[in-house]
């Protein structure tokens, strides 16, 4: 190995090590100058400036939930197949049968989900 890549590796790990170094200092900074008095004012839940009223813990519902999880699913899909058709020109035919591969599995969790109602808005 040429003394190059070792100089390189000593960059790498320096860099790492001061970004750690700073990251570990600005907690303790943070840690050690934060004024630690909790007063019933400063434990209320923020509303936008509006003072809170009612219960202040609600439940929140499922589908909410998998509306969110279904949501990130197609959009990393989307973030699949847009590099995917950038170099599809270049591929062969077996990067071809992949993405379709790719796109069954995604469809057969759409059915699954469609069918278990979990895009209906609430």
């Amino acid at each position: 190995m040429p003394n190059d890549y070792a100089a390189d590796y000593a960059a790498v790990l320096l860099a790492t090590l001061l970004g750690m170094g700073m990251v570990l200092g600005a907690f303790l900074a943070g840690s050690l100058l934060a004024p630690r008095n909790a007063t019933a004012q400063k434990l209320t839940p923020y509303e936008c400036g509006i003072p809170s009223s009612g219960q202040h813990w609600q439940q929140m519902k499922l589908r909410y939930y998998l509306f969110a999880l279904f949501f990130l699913i197609f959009d990393v899909e989307a973030a699949f197949i847009f590099p995917w058709a950038v170099v599809f020109t270049q591929a062969n035919a077996a990067v071809f049968w992949e993405m379709i591969s790719f796109i069954a599995i995604l469809g057969f969790g759409y059915c699954y989900g469609w069918r278990k109602g979990a895009f209906r808005w609430p």
